[in-house]
């Protein structure tokens, strides 16, 4: 009668040692792609850990770098708004300055007109009799 006991008695027969030592090889070999899996499937877990800490960096950076464009981004807004506002000016000034100059050159005109118009009589006028 075969045992699972390393320790056998002496009436063993050859047979059964063999059956015995052929199911320990099978015990031992099982055990060992055990250990071998269990191995492989730390190493795995290892690895996704280490992947994990990895995203959660990039995550990290990329949620700093998203927070620098929003504040780059509020910069320009505000840079453009200061823009808008010297500009909008600029142009209230140049209207101002071009309504005037247009008044200038309408005064101007009416000057040269009215100079042309009388220009004739004085003549007539200056003229000896």
């Amino acid at each position: 009668m075969a045992s699972q006991d390393t320790g056998r008695l002496e009436g063993e027969t050859t047979a059964e040692a063999l059956h015995d030592w052929r199911m320990a090889e099978r015990a031992a070999d099982t055990a060992k792609r055990g250990r071998m899996v269990a191995a492989a499937a730390a190493r795995a877990a290892d690895e996704a850990a280490n992947a994990a800490l990895a995203t959660a960096d990039a995550s990290k950076a990329a949620l700093a770098a998203a927070t620098l464009a929003e504040q780059s981004a509020n910069k320009t807004a505000a840079a453009a708004r200061r823009t808008v506002q010297v500009a909008s000016s600029d142009l209230v000034e140049a209207e101002a300055q071009s309504a005037s100059a247009d008044l200038a050159e309408q005064s101007a005109e009416a000057r040269y007109r009215e100079a042309a118009d009388r220009a004739p009589q004085r003549s007539e006028s200056e003229e000896p009799s």
